[in-house]
């Protein structure tokens, strides 16, 4: 009985947290807080992006900073369409696909990166879910630190493994890609080349999901 109060509570209080959330979305504005981060990353004009079955293939061919380099991968790519939780009911579709990789820093340690791209069947609930996401970081008290009007990095941390995660969003596209130091490493020590990662990373992927420009929107 204990045990069916406490996962009933667990629940309740996540959907109170989403709930929040999507009420902060629909009023959220291009502001961010923070400071600002270390991702080297300039706002792109809106895409048409592609679902695809090798993502780490995206990252085969280009060093993610210097002096490092690309261990084992592992892609994740589901090319049935999933359901996300709209406005008023809605359910948009979007398709999703990862890839979880080894690296190798310039002195023979290994850090750790994932990137989970999710290209919906429209810009605006790609919109819609960056800021949800955005609003869920704050309310759990990960400060978002802008990189751009639609891009954001924070801190992470794996078992008191440094890490940094940065959160793009472009066009129909979300993507959230996260890098973590070597184990014993200190933020302070790390914090230039995680940023370094996730840029390069998010750059890379959103270039090559990207088929073409979005058209512009009609003059109302």
């Amino acid at each position: 009985m204990r045990k069916s109060r406490d996962t009933a509570l667990r629940r309740a209080r996540m959907a109170a947290l989403i709930a929040a959330a999507v009420a902060v979305a629909g009023c959220s504005g291009g502001g961010e807080d923070g400071p600002g981060t270390g991702e080297k990353l300039t706002a792109r004009a809106p895409g048409v992006h592609r679902w695809t079955g090798s993502p780490c293939g995206l990252l085969a061919d280009t060093p993610l900073a210097k002096g490092f380099t690309l261990g084992s991968t592992t892609d994740s790519a589901d090319p049935e369409p999933r359901e996300d939780i709209g406005e008023k009911g809605a359910r948009p579709r979007y398709r999703q696909m990862g890839c979880l990789a080894d690296l190798t820093g310039p002195d023979g340690k290994f850090w750790k990166l994932g990137a989970t791209a999710a290209v919906y069947e429209d810009a605006e609930p790609a919109r819609r879910a960056y800021r949800v996401k955005q609003n869920l970081d704050r309310v759990h008290g990960r400060v978002p630190e802008p990189v751009h009007e639609s891009a954001y990095g924070r801190p992470a941390d794996d078992r008191g493994r440094p890490g940094r995660t940065l959160l793009l969003r472009n066009g129909d596209l979300l993507l959230s890609v996260t890098a973590y130091g070597p184990y014993g490493s200190e933020e302070h020590e790390v914090r230039d080349d995680l940023g370094t990662i996730v840029g390069n990373t998010a750059r890379l992927m959103e270039d090559g999901l990207r088929e073409r420009d979005a058209p512009s929107p009609a003059p109302s």
